[in-house]
């Protein structure tokens, strides 16, 4: 009786040693794979996994999609994630926080801190979730690796993608840069929260048309005054985990392969410790569009050689294997790759017991809590900036106004409220939700689209529209730029428009048409302006109240 009660004793401790945050171990004998052992240090921990693994599945677990190595009980991992404003594109009901050029005008980086740690918080809460209920299986868009934020240097403001950085001062970048990092990866002397990224290294402000074939060259004086100083203090000061390579070249070179930028300053100069991941299609890009690689093995080893660890979008570092049948690059060399991934997810705690990290019992309840919602609020209110206003129009007195129009592509727009890069809240407020909201019922709201953002096809007849609105009392007209024609890689052919990116910086001309026809009805007009990047105004500067 006693040799089973001691038999059943062990099967339990098998039993309970089995449950790992991150995946449920079903073959008992892998516990004895030293790599499970808690006790030794992610690095070392990392070295004992890939003594384990075939060349094959070495380059396999190099994707950003890396698959389960059910021998080991090792579980898939998809390593993109994104969470530029909040936990983005997760189907989760998330907090969504003000557009990153929004943050950026707050010129807080107090309040960027908080929002990336409740960013975090909710991200660690989805991932419990996952590993609750599915054993483990991580998809896409529900990890604890982020790829943010986006430090590039807002330079030229016809660039799609400016709305994601933090503008164009290289100094309050790198403050808010590390301000997020810090607040999303968490001080915890042993494990991370989560994983932030540096993005993307180096010399890269658009244009988005062409950004998977041009160079770019600038002087030395511009590299490291301008687009380096960011990445330098989110590396060397903040800590940052993760590095993302841009898509174009720098001085000849594609970014992820980069002499200058990765072997001289980002490992050499700067030391930096962390995993580098490519963007998505970037090293197919090495071969396939700059045509600096003959094929895909070339072009996986040359990746790997300057350390870059994930090829992200692609397969091209399958052809590793190749790569070192061919003798192109040593396995030993993929070894350190591959070691530095595990290193990184045993950094935070994905093969660790239950309760191991001090983030394991957060719950979904966190997700839009009340006080995420009110520091996302509060963040919105510090970002606006109030241009112009006289004769005292705003703000609006509810005991003279009795009738509100309010107007333009932007009164009713969700997806120019959220943004890019963006999670999705269980409620978006509108310009016009919000103003109806406020009014009550003592003030009656009318609206008409009135114009799009660029062309005229659905409003033929502008003039007539804004007579009609004559009898209220005030209008206000919400226009600007929208996600829908500025942002990244866009196929976009309005005029002013190309690619994502402006060919103009003017507000298109439509919407000052319609501001004009506006001002001839002899009220009130109040211009909202939502917009990613700088917009010239020169007319409405002069004329709109």
């Amino acid at each position: 009786m006693k040799r089973l009660l001691t038999v059943f004793a062990l099967l339990c401790a098998v039993s309970a040693s089995a449950q790992y945050q991150g995946y449920v171990r079903v073959q008992t004998r892998n516990r004895d794979y030293r790599f499970y052992n808690p006790s030794l240090s992610p690095k070392e921990r990392a070295a004992e996994v890939v003594k384990l693994l075939t060349l094959e599945e070495k380059a396999a677990q190099m994707l950003d999609k890396a698959p389960a190595i059910e021998r080991l009980g090792i579980p898939a991992y998809n390593w993109w994630n994104e969470a530029l404003h909040g936990v983005a594109r997760t189907p989760y009901r998330v907090t969504s926080y003000p557009q990153a050029i929004a943050m950026a005008a707050t010129w807080n980086p107090e309040a960027l801190a908080l929002m990336a740690d409740q960013t975090s918080t909710e991200g660690r809460a989805i991932y419990n979730d996952n590993v609750r209920k599915d054993k483990g299986v991580i998809p896409q868009y529900q990890g604890l690796t982020y790829w943010t934020p986006n430090i590039n240097i807002f330079r030229d403001p016809r660039w799609g993608r400016g709305m994601e950085t933090y503008g164009e001062d290289p100094w309050l970048t790198s403050v808010l840069g590390g301000a997020f990092t810090r607040g999303l990866q968490g001080d915890n002397p042993r494990y991370l929260k989560a994983s932030a990224c540096a993005k993307h290294y180096a010399v890269h402000s658009g244009p988005e048309w062409n950004r998977h074939t041009f160079d770019v060259t600038v002087s030395d004086y511009d590299l490291w005054d301008t687009y380096l100083p960011a990445f330098r203090s989110l590396v060397v000061d903040a800590g940052v985990t993760a590095v993302m390579p841009a898509y174009n070249r720098y001085a000849g070179q594609p970014a992820a392969a980069n002499d200058i930028l990765m072997t001289d300053i980002l490992y050499g100069r700067w030391g930096f410790d962390g995993y580098v991941t490519s963007d998505c299609g970037a090293i197919n890009d090495m071969w396939r569009n700059h045509k600096t690689s003959p094929d895909k093995p070339h072009a996986a080893a040359l990746a790997v050689a300057h350390g870059t660890h994930t090829d992200c979008g692609d397969d091209t570092y399958l052809s590793l294997v190749q790569a070192v049948k061919d003798g192109l690059i040593a396995e030993s060399e993929v070894d350190k790759a591959v070691e530095k991934l595990f290193e990184m997810r045993f950094r935070l705690g994905m093969f660790d017991p239950s309760g191991s990290t001090p983030w394991d019992g957060i719950g979904t309840e966190v997700l839009e809590s009340p006080a995420h919602a009110n520091h996302a609020l509060e963040m919105a209110r510090q970002s606006i900036v109030l241009l112009k206003n006289e004769g005292g129009i705003l703000p609006l007195d509810r005991t003279k106004v009795r009738k509100i129009a309010v107007v333009g592509p932007n009164a009713d727009n969700a997806r120019t409220v959220l943004a890019n890069y963006n999670g999705n809240p269980t409620n978006v407020v509108s310009a016009l939700q919000g103003i109806r909201s406020r009014a009550g019922r003592g003030i009656e709201i009318v609206t008409n689209r009135i114009s799009h953002w660029v062309n005229n096809d659905e409003f033929t007849d502008i003039e007539a529209l804004a007579a009609s609105l004559s009898d209220a009392d005030v209008i206000i007209y919400v226009g600007g730029l929208s996600p829908e024609i500025e942002g990244e890689e866009m196929r976009v052919s309005l005029e002013g428009f190309r690619g994502g990116d402006r060919t103009s910086i003017m507000l298109p001309a439509i919407q000052t048409r319609t501001m004009k026809a506006l001002k001839a009805t002899g009220k009130p007009v109040v211009f909202v302006m939502m917009t990613g990047g700088a917009i010239a105004t020169p007319w409405e500067s002069e004329n709109i109240p």
